[in-house]
């Protein structure tokens, strides 16, 4: 049995370990003005959070359709795929999910199964890549879709916003909720689990960064912790410094620029934590 991984370009997993493990990443679109661009193919991070504040309208994202991961689970199945795992962009954020399904279900090639991961960034590229492991070690498909599963249930997203604009002008975000935080200089603060997004309040920069630092602390020890950012590095060396003992000794971690397809709404320097709790935590809690 081969089991190939697929995944969406929101998963923000370096380029050279998507390589490493054969990960098909399918990308999604991001609209500036009449022009439509592929997702970490046709657009650098690096200018797109330069002139983000300067767009005249905001930057809208799509879903890629049903025929885009109809192509890919199809050249897997050619390429002696005998069952593909799709890990994708939680649903409750994008259609990416549901294109995917639409998909699996259109393609007699091979048999498809979509994982909603209930994350975003890392949060999912951490499962993909979990999953692209398994399989690397030559463990069932049902073997892998539980380890997902199990994964999923601890893995956190949590992220520290520089303002409110970027989510109100991406619709996300009421315009009194907006001008209360305006008013009060109020920092966002987001949380990610199993689907469901949250956001704190918090006063200033720094006390983000101790929130932030609050939150991945209280899930005990971890297995996994990553950084990810929006052209906001200091901010990441600040964190660096003070979660690392967090981690059991040489554990991988990534430090990644999010994705323009989520930075859209997040807006420019922002800081993120992706954790992993460990098994042990969580049996205890």
């Amino acid at each position: 049995m081969t089991v190939r991984i697929v995944t969406d370009s929101s998963c923000d997993l370096p380029q050279d370990v998507v390589a490493q493990y054969g990960i098909s990443v399918v990308p999604l679109y991001i609209n500036i003005g009449q022009k439509s661009y592929l997702d970490g193919i046709e657009l650098s991070r690096q200018s797109f959070y330069e002139q983000l504040p300067e767009y005249k309208t905001p930057p809208t994202t799509s879903a890629p359709g049903p025929a885009a991961f109809v192509n890919v689970y199809e050249q897997l199945a050619d390429e002696g795929a005998t069952s593909v795992i799709s890990v994708h962009i939680s649903s409750s954020l994008s259609n990416t999910c549901n294109a995917a399904q639409l998909a699996a279900e259109a393609t007699d090639a091979v048999p498809v199964t979509v994982i909603d991961s209930g994350q975003l960034t890392l949060g999912a590229g951490l499962l993909a890549l979990a999953a692209a492991k398994a399989a690397e070690a030559g463990r069932s498909l049902a073997e892998i879709v539980d380890l997902l599963r199990d994964m999923a249930h601890r893995t956190y997203t949590f992220a520290a916003l520089d303002t409110l604009e970027f989510l109100r002008r991406s619709g996300r975000l009421s315009h009194f909720q907006f001008g209360l935080g305006t008013l009060l200089s109020i920092k966002p603060l987001l949380k990610m689990y199993a689907g469901m997004v949250e956001m704190e309040r918090v006063r200033t920069s720094r006390r983000s960064l101790e929130r932030l630092i609050a939150l991945a602390s209280e899930l005990g020890p971890l297995e996994h912790l990553s950084f990810v950012h929006t052209h906001a590095m200091e901010k990441v060396e600040l964190l660096r410094q003070r979660v690392l003992h967090l981690l059991p000794g040489g554990a991988e971690l990534f430090c990644t620029e999010v994705t323009p397809v989520i930075g859209s709404h997040i807006g420019p320097n922002a800081v993120g934590l992706i954790c992993v709790a460990a098994r042990e935590q969580l049996a205890d809690t």
